[in-house]
């Protein structure tokens, strides 16, 4: 039997709200709410109704409109809705004003994806990761937390005392982010000995967006169990296990799944997760083949890949979940719907570079096939690292 307390527990409703600005087409804002509806639903809550507006730039004040934040503040009057999850960043004034005008719990795209980091975190060194990207997110927004004493007692009498409260905050928190991060350079240092003491094993890392397969991948490669789920931010500790194959050892890693609009609070705290990557002699960036955005996905891990300073590191590109995918159009002709191995070859994606693989891991289609390519990958760094090693190879040839 599960948690009866858990399961008397109510879920908190949400409306989630994005802006089409410029250089953002409404077919994007929806997929970037879609995304946010996943985030709303991994962190427990229901996503009741959608607001999108169509603005050149968002209002300073309020985020949206006028207009917008009062059909806003009537949905959630007459449907008792807990919380309004914005889709971009929003200022200190702008939570301020928002609340005051909507009086329920307001939270942005990177206040819930904290959150969500913080639920998921299991590892003293996940923890200590996601709470200095907390402190680092909460600082400047501090004067938030005073508002309720404004409410309370008027803001006359108490302004003195609310602002001194705020600086002694301040200082607490930039001492605990200061400590943090002290604490990170060491977990670093272990973590930089560690990898050392791991020799010269040819270290393979799985990247990829949040939620595309890595895991799975992970769990079919090295036989062992690592956590896999249908939601987002699933793994948030790196993984490492040794993987044979054929006669050649070598480390995979399993790493943090990245996202669109990554608070950038998390790409530096999560540094040592991130290492694994730029020091991995081989990536195997992990495509979800039947999600509708993969293409944006795609991009967007190699964007991060190339922040990191990793993008000239050897790829396989493994476009994964096949046995999902549908094709919806951009196809050559005479290719069909539900495109088989070959078909799939046939397309852009297999141009994309010389090391490209098409696969389900959940199916176990095509998995002798990858196996067989990342095997003569390693084999190949293997000779260039230990050439005096090459009689091991010859069974294999």
């Amino acid at each position: 039997m599960g948690d009866p307390y858990h399961t008397l527990e109510k879920q908190e409703t949400a409306v989630i709200i994005g802006l089409t600005t410029e250089g953002v087409t409404e077919e994007m804002t929806h997929e970037y709410l879609d995304e946010l509806a996943f985030l709303a639903e991994t962190s427990g809550a229901i996503t009741v109704k959608r607001f999108t507006q169509k603005m050149s730039l968002p209002n300073t004040a309020t985020f949206v409109g006028k207009g917008k934040l009062q059909e806003i503040k009537d949905f959630i009057d007459e449907n008792e809705i807990d919380m309004a999850i914005f889709d971009d960043d929003l200022s200190p004034t702008q939570i301020r004003n928002i609340e005051r005008e909507l009086n329920i719990k307001i939270l942005d795209r990177s206040n819930l994806i904290l959150d969500i980091f913080a639920s998921r975190a299991r590892s003293a060194d996940a923890k200590t990761q996601v709470e200095l990207a907390q402190y680092q997110y909460l600082l400047p927004r501090l004067t938030r937390m005073w508002t309720h004493l404004e409410r309370q007692k008027g803001g006359i009498g108490m302004r003195g005392p609310g602002e001194t409260q705020i600086e002694t905050d301040r200082r607490i928190i930039k001492d605990k982010i200061t400590r943090l991060k002290e604490k990170l350079d060491k977990i670093d240092k272990q973590k930089q000995v560690q990898r050392g003491n791991r020799g010269k094993m040819v270290r393979v890392a799985l990247v990829g967006y949040t939620n595309v397969g890595k895991s799975t991948i992970m769990n079919l490669m090295s036989k062992s169990d690592v956590f896999a789920e249908n939601k987002l931010f699933a793994t948030l500790d790196t993984t490492v296990r040794k993987v044979v194959i054929k006669n050649i050892p070598f480390l995979l890693s399993d790493t943090v799944g990245f996202i669109r609009k990554l608070p950038h609070q998390l790409v530096e705290s999560f540094k040592s997760t991130l290492d694994e990557v730029r020091e991995a002699d081989l990536l195997l960036h992990v495509v979800d083949i039947s999600h509708y955005s993969f293409e944006d996905h795609f991009n967007t891990v190699n964007e991060t890949i190339a922040e990191i300073g990793a993008s000239d590191k050897p790829t396989i590109v493994v476009f994964n979940k096949i046995d999902a995918y549908t094709a919806t159009g951009g196809f050559e002709e005479g290719i069909n719907s539900k495109p088989g191995i070959e078909d799939l070859k046939k397309t852009w994606m297999n141009k994309l570079n010389n090391r490209v693989i098409f696969l389900s891991a959940v199916e176990n289609i095509n998995v002798d096939e990858f196996r067989e390519m990342l095997y003569e990958e390693v084999k190949q760094i293997h000779i260039t690292r230990f050439p005096y090693n090459d009689f091991l190879y010859q069974d294999y040839e």
